[in-house]
């Protein structure tokens, strides 16, 4: 069995304010679905950044979602080519905005 995934962001950032949203994100979505054998989790971190990108989102949870990236095996190589990829669909601006990003994490 592959090493567990565990968060407890959504407890420790919001549990007080909404503890729905802090067990959903830590107990079902990191829990249950990032720990779910069906997807190696290199593959879920590359989903991951790819989604977060096509979304648009290039604040700190794409920085996290990077470097789980990388802690979970995906090499400068990979990243290069799946940002690159992703940019034809997803947008020139968004494929600049992970480049610079990504660049920090794996230099």
């Amino acid at each position: 069995m592959a090493e567990r995934i565990v968060q407890t962001a959504g407890r420790e950032q919001l549990g007080g304010f909404a503890p729905m949203f802090a067990h959903l994100n830590d107990d079902v979505l990191f829990g249950e679905v990032w720990n779910d054998e069906a997807i190696d989790v290199k593959t879920r971190c590359i989903i991951t950044v790819v989604s977060l990108m096509a979304s648009g989102i290039t604040d700190q949870s794409l920085m996290y979602h990077l470097q789980n990236a990388k802690a979970h095996g995906v090499t400068k190589e990979e990243i290069a080519a799946i940002i690159t990829h992703a940019t034809m669909y997803t947008g020139w601006p968004k494929g600049w905005a992970v480049f610079r990003m990504a660049k920090e994490v794996w230099n």
